[in-house]
């Protein structure tokens, strides 16, 4: 009996200890977060199967521009509440709302955040994996030494699976007027 207690208190000890880190990395990459106002990356997109590379720009809140290494050329660029998609090659360019968009939950900081403070955490030795539940799941990967964000998991408005990975080439750079222009309607 006594040695059934003493395996319980290790046992208890052992869960508050994980529960404890989980609240502190959770509060670090917050922290880091709320530090941070843009990114440049390059990325490895897998959508169904298909791999398509190439990188990107983003500003909080609501901003993000991709160039996409393909022979289309293609380009996408989010500013607030529009999507563009422009194939260069073909001087061609498609426009979405972004409205039921599970990308909005990137591209706002504060969607960021709720889910980093909500999200269920997995832990491994690289990766903070943080799994979060809305209208869509979305699951968000983070560095586990660095705490930087390094990609996430979600299905898309077309059911679509899309796994997201990136490499973060700079933080908190300024961009250029008109960075993140939406194309004209042609």
């Amino acid at each position: 009996m006594l040695v059934n207690v003493k395996c319980y208190k290790i046992f208890a000890i052992f869960i508050l200890l994980s529960v404890s880190l989980s609240a502190d990395e959770k509060d670090q990459i917050v922290t880091q977060l709320n530090n941070l106002n843009s990114l440049e990356f390059t990325f490895d997109q897998v959508v169904n199967e298909k791999t398509e590379k190439g990188s990107c720009l983003l500003e909080f809140p609501g901003k993000l521009k991709c160039d996409y290494f393909d022979n289309k050329k293609k380009e996408l660029i989010i500013n607030k509440k529009r999507l563009a998609i422009t194939q260069k090659r073909y001087n061609k360019t498609y426009y979405y709302p972004i409205s039921k968009s599970p990308f909005l939950n990137i591209l706002y900081k504060d969607k960021l955040l709720e889910i980093v403070k909500s999200g269920e955490i997995e832990l491994s030795d690289q990766i903070i994996k943080l799994v979060y539940l809305d209208n869509n799941e979305i699951t968000v990967f983070f560095d586990k030494k660095t705490l930087d964000l390094k990609g996430w998991q979600i299905i898309d408005q077309y059911n679509n699976n899309i796994n997201f990975s990136l490499n973060i080439i700079a933080k908190n750079d300024v961009f250029k007027k008109g960075t993140f222009k939406i194309p004209e309607m042609n």
